[in-house]
């Protein structure tokens, strides 16, 4: 069995661009806690007020699984254990678990410290031993310490021993730098046993992209106890990635750790931890990813269709992910076939399926060739097939649309007006809007249109629009490509429009957008029009 130390909430919000309040805190420690962490590092309570708030608001969150940790160092020189004000926030926090680190190298005992190597040792003994009269359980992370055994073996043993004396719990050698290689691990591990009697741990930061084979490597080598973040957040590059980690162990290696039955949840963990966090979620994140699973070129899709095991290695579904098929100038029939079926067309059951399947790659390809991208649009793919096989009804047509943007003097604001009419059913509506810019005007003015017919189109807005210039060589001339992204509460879609014209790209996307809206409406047997 390996214990799961979580980190995020302490190491992994030192990372550049990671921001937790201390509610958001509260709500990663009971996802983290629902997930089945052993132990969840809540941050250093005398080194900031948000931690300090952290430790407070999480004494009446009833956790099923998880310890919460309260970290910190060793005392400083000059201070009695019972007198030091950071061992001192530790027992204030009421936090059962204490982590503390010391100074392994002696570089730095000697550089950064200031103090001689045998009172480095004496305050490791006395600052571990202090926890542990206070009733807690104390995790010693020794600092550094692949750095320091690698220049002084033997002073570095005698610190993770002083510590052991001091009655810690778990020793947990740290690569804090992050400069130590696999091949390594093995024979500081074999060393270390000889001297330490207690379970050992291992904590690896990612500078050489090995954060994650450390501590693989650490575990097959004894390891009992990992510490990491969800994502990999942490200072410079980051920590081991829990969510490569965990995997790895229970699926790769079957050593316990998190339930399989929580292991399902990861994906959706590591991706609301991101939100939280206020990063982006990075798409080609192993095991976790959106394109994790993601499958783009033909021969992979026609083979995954037959045996996913033939380019996946694993299920998706164990770890909480899905798989996808992507559809790009890639693309073989399988792609077109797959996804397809994705939307519910069988396209093998209609007549000529194999002329209509090479029909709509002839489309993609010619349709990517001008710039569209399908990847992040795949409603306008789906509108694009039902289209090509004449399984799609156009729920409105465009008469026209004029967009007017002005600025009336040199302190007032930009102002853009947008017209537009549109024919359903034969009856013509003629409306306007304005908004912050032409896009919005442009948006306001279609759906105000349309919503007199189509009443379910008042539950949808958009979310996010992004415009990429394609051939920059040609300036203003140039190709832009838009992509938008709309919902309507209880799905989120993404449709594309390519143009040299700004307008009228952002035009097609919108109107893939509601297009999509309606189709989707109308398939779940909604009432889309008004009677």
């Amino acid at each position: 069995m390996v214990k799961i130390f979580d980190t995020t909430l302490r190491d992994g919000s030192q990372g550049e661009g990671v921001t937790f309040s201390s509610n958001d805190k509260i709500k990663v420690a009971k996802a983290l806690d629902d997930f089945g962490i052993h132990y969840i590092e809540g941050g250093w309570p005398g080194s900031n007020p948000k931690d300090i708030d952290f430790f407070k608001k999480i004494k009446s969150v009833n956790l099923k699984t998880a310890k919460i940790v309260a970290f910190g160092s060793t005392r400083r020189a000059q201070n009695r254990p019972d007198k030091d004000p950071n061992l001192c926030e530790i027992i204030g926090t009421s936090a059962p678990v204490a982590t503390i680190f010391g100074k392994s190298w002696d570089l730095h005992v000697k550089v950064a410290l200031g103090i001689s190597l045998n009172q480095n040792l004496e305050i490791i003994e006395d600052s571990c031993a202090f926890l542990k009269d206070q009733g807690k359980e104390v995790i010693y992370d020794a600092e550094h310490f692949f750095d320091g055994y690698r220049v002084n073996s033997e002073y570095a043993l005698q610190t993770i021993e002083a510590a052991q004396r001091g009655g810690a719990d778990i020793i947990v050698l740290a690569d804090t730098n992050g400069g130590v290689l696999p091949h390594e691990i093995g024979p500081v591990f074999k060393d270390v046993e000889k001297k330490i009697s207690l379970p050992l741990g291992i904590h690896a930061h990612n500078d050489s992209d090995l954060a994650i084979a450390i501590t693989v490597e650490a575990v097959r080598c004894g390891a009992v106890h990992v510490q990491g973040s969800i994502n990999g957040y942490g200072e410079r590059c980051g920590n081991a990635n829990l969510c490569s980690v965990i995997p790895i162990l229970r699926v790769k290696m079957g050593i316990e750790c998190i339930p399989d039955k929580n292991l399902k949840k990861l994906a959706e963990l590591s991706r609301y931890v991101s939100e939280l966090a206020n990063m982006s979620h990075i798409m080609n994140m192993p095991f976790v990813g959106e394109s994790a699973f993601a499958h783009k070129g033909g021969i992979h899709v026609d083979a995954v269709m037959k045996n996913p095991k033939t380019y996946e290695h694993i299920e998706p579904e164990l770890v909480g992910n899905v798989r996808r098929v992507l559809v790009s100038d890639l693309s073989g029939k399988s792609n077109v076939y797959y996804k397809a079926s994705e939307y519910g067309i069988d396209i093998s059951s209609l007549e000529d399926h194999s002329k209509k399947t090479k029909e709509v790659l002839k489309k993609l390809k010619e349709l990517e060739h001008m710039g569209y991208q399908f990847e992040g649009a795949e409603s306008s793919f789906e509108i694009l097939i039902k289209k090509l096989i004449n399984q799609f009804d156009d729920y409105f047509s465009l008469e026209g649309f004029r967009v007017i943007t002005e600025k009336r003097g040199p302190k007032e604001d930009v102002l853009s007006e947008a017209t537009i009419k549109v024919t359903v059913d034969g009856e013509k509506e003629l409306t306007a809007s304005e908004g912050v810019g032409p896009v919005n005007a442009l948006d306001r003015a279609l759906r105000k249109a349309l919503t007199i017919f189509y009443p379910t189109l008042r539950e949808m807005r958009l979310i996010d629009y992004k415009v990429r210039v394609l051939d920059t060589n040609k300036a203003t001339e140039a190709n832009v490509r838009v992509l938008i992204q709309s919902t309507d509460g209880s799905e989120i879609w993404g449709t594309v429009g390519v143009s040299r014209n700004l307008m009228e790209a952002s035009w097609l996307a919108l109107v893939d957008s509601i297009s999509y809206k309606l189709m989707k409406d109308e398939k779940a047997n909604k009432k889309i029009k008004r009677t």
